[in-house]
């Protein structure tokens, strides 16, 4: 098969990861894969870095150009992202290329439904990484696959390891940490406020925010220069090779008010964290059965019980680990990934064969 994956996000956050995974899953499996991407994008730069062949674009109408010329030597067009799909809805009566849809995200569908309906229904196949990603659509009444997201250990750079250490100076510190974008559904307020009540009764850690700006991000650093936790609570920004930095994490903490899936919690479960996190979405399917300690959204209080709790019990951290190693390897396989999505573009295009 010749398969386009496309995703035109600018940074480089869980759906990008996704995105150049299934790539290389695919390119394993013998099948042609190239991407449609934004033009100077980490992802774009990260997939060409491995060999694969990218279409940069620099806005949509290029992007939308390039898909009326070239969309017909592809058997699938994959969209990765919601405004992708939006584009390939639009244009499909011009491609000639089954559609594929992953919606990665868990947002309820508050307005215009009969639109999103509508974009939906011109997949040939929509797939959700989870029951809470699948809800929307089946309630709009949309066939709905879920396949998982999936992940897959990298190996470790202890140079780029112990660089990190020295520059955020975590020698002999408790290291706490989150991945995640200062968005609103991220909710970091919520968080620093967690660290705020934590610090009230104990001093021998640091938390980590890795990961980029966002709608809340001027919020989140008011909000620590006013509780006084500058030296405890640290904005690392975007960091590159994210998977070695687990390695150092004590508990892995995820506030979210909405999350599909949270493949942040999964690189956690795969590297050996303990995870403490809210019940949003996915969430409480990811850390069902003693894999995890869940609050409440928006619980300040509960999550920073839960940090302490994990701290001071080991066999509780020992358990959760161990419940959550097998978890993920389970039920998140990459390669089982990539066989489930190729037996969906199968499945599509066998009619045509």
């Amino acid at each position: 098969m010749h398969i386009l994956q496309m995703n035109f996000e600018r940074g480089w956050r869980g759906g990008e990861r996704q995105t150049l995974l299934c790539m290389q899953q695919f390119r394993r499996a013998g099948h042609q894969v190239s991407l449609l991407a934004r033009r100077g994008g980490e992802l774009a730069r990260c997939a060409a870095a491995d060999g694969f062949t990218v279409h940069e674009q620099s806005n949509v109408a290029s992007l939308c150009g390039f898909l009326v010329r070239q969309g017909r030597n592809f058997d699938i067009l994959h969209a990765q992202t919601a405004n992708m799909m939006t584009w390939l809805a639009l244009l499909k009566p011009f491609l000639g290329s089954c559609i594929v849809f992953t919606r990665r995200t868990a947002f309820p569908v508050l307005r215009r439904e009969r639109q999103t309906a509508w974009k939906w229904s011109k997949a040939d196949a929509l797939v959700a990484i989870s029951q809470a990603a699948a809800d929307e659509p089946r309630r709009l009444g949309i066939k709905v696959s879920i396949i998982p997201s999936a992940i897959e250990a990298k190996p470790l750079d202890q140079d780029h390891l112990n660089a990190f250490s020295r520059q955020f100076d975590l020698s002999g510190k408790r290291v706490l940490a989150t991945a995640a974008a200062l968005t609103i559904e991220k909710d970091p307020c919520t968080l620093i406020r967690a660290v705020h009540r934590l610090r009230q009764t104990r001093s021998d850690f640091v938390f980590l925010h890795l990961g980029a700006g966002g709608s809340a991000e001027a919020q989140a650093h008011q909000l620590v220069r006013e509780l006084g936790l500058e030296s405890h609570y640290i904005f690392a920004g975007f960091q590159s090779g994210v998977e070695d930095l687990y390695r150092l994490m004590d508990v892995f903490v995820l506030s979210s008010r909405q999350e599909a899936l949270g493949t942040s919690v999964l690189d956690a479960f795969l590297y050996s964290v303990p995870v403490v996190s809210t019940d949003a979405g996915g969430l409480k399917e990811s850390l069902a059965d003693g894999r995890g300690v869940l609050c409440k959204v928006g619980d300040d209080q509960a999550l920073a019980l839960g940090i302490d709790r994990v701290l001071n019990d080991r066999a509780l951290s020992a358990s959760m680990v161990k419940n959550a190693s097998e978890y993920v390897l389970r039920e998140h396989d990459a390669a089982m990934m990539a066989k489930r999505y190729l037996a969906q573009y199968e499945s599509l295009l066998s009619p045509a064969k």
